[in-house]
């Protein structure tokens, strides 16, 4: 069996933009990407969009919210996450795009948890344990953020993240219907798991 080089994880820097925004988007499953596009100057990639955006300060995307495994100094993986409000104010729905709403009102279920807004890892190095490892780190933000609760959304027809998270202690709180986007390759439900923390 190889040896393959512990990875070093620090906070995301403004240069890490291209490649979170990549790793971004395989986690949500290309909605950020979709999203990006309607977002974009005429004639702007979506993926160039993203990566400007993730390189700000003020979205949840921003790389101030992400934390990047790297391996020989290369990005290989990354945690995005923050704690979310509490109360939850959900705001008018109604002015958001259709396939949005859904996330939203889930978020809307965890209030004052940690969100796993996203967590992904280069397909080279998958298997080596990096996703344990950020999400070893999840756990500790949480705790440190004076949250209680881990909170993450995937697609049900992901099964093999589903089974992940169940073996790591993860519970289905809610469901919503998946709304489709162009390029989505689910169906079915988004599914809200959590797990409580002791400290």
């Amino acid at each position: 069996m190889a040896n393959h080089p512990e990875p070093d994880i620090r906070p995301a820097r403004p240069a890490d933009a291209p490649v979170l925004a990549g790793l971004m988007n395989a986690a949500g499953e290309g909605l950020p990407a979709w999203l990006w596009s309607r977002m974009a100057e005429p004639g702007e990639d979506a993926m160039a969009f993203g990566s400007r955006r993730v390189a700000g300060e003020d979205s949840g995307f921003s790389y101030r919210n992400a934390h990047v495994a790297e391996i020989n100094g290369t990005v290989a993986g990354m945690l995005l996450g923050y704690r979310l409000d509490d109360p939850y104010d959900v705001g008018n729905l109604e002015e958001l795009p259709a396939v949005i709403r859904p996330l939203i009102e889930l978020e809307a279920l965890a209030p004052g948890s940690w969100y796993v807004n996203a967590i992904a890892t280069l397909s080279e190095v998958r298997g080596r344990g990096i996703g344990s490892r950020l999400l070893g780190l999840a756990e500790r933000l949480c705790l440190d953020s004076g949250a209680e609760d881990l909170s993450l959304i995937v697609a049900r027809a992901n099964t093999g993240a589903v089974r992940l998270y169940e073996r790591l202690g993860f519970c289905t709180v809610a469901t919503r219907p998946l709304v489709s986007f162009p390029g989505c390759e689910h169906s079915g439900d988004w599914v809200l798991m959590t797990r409580t923390l002791r400290h």
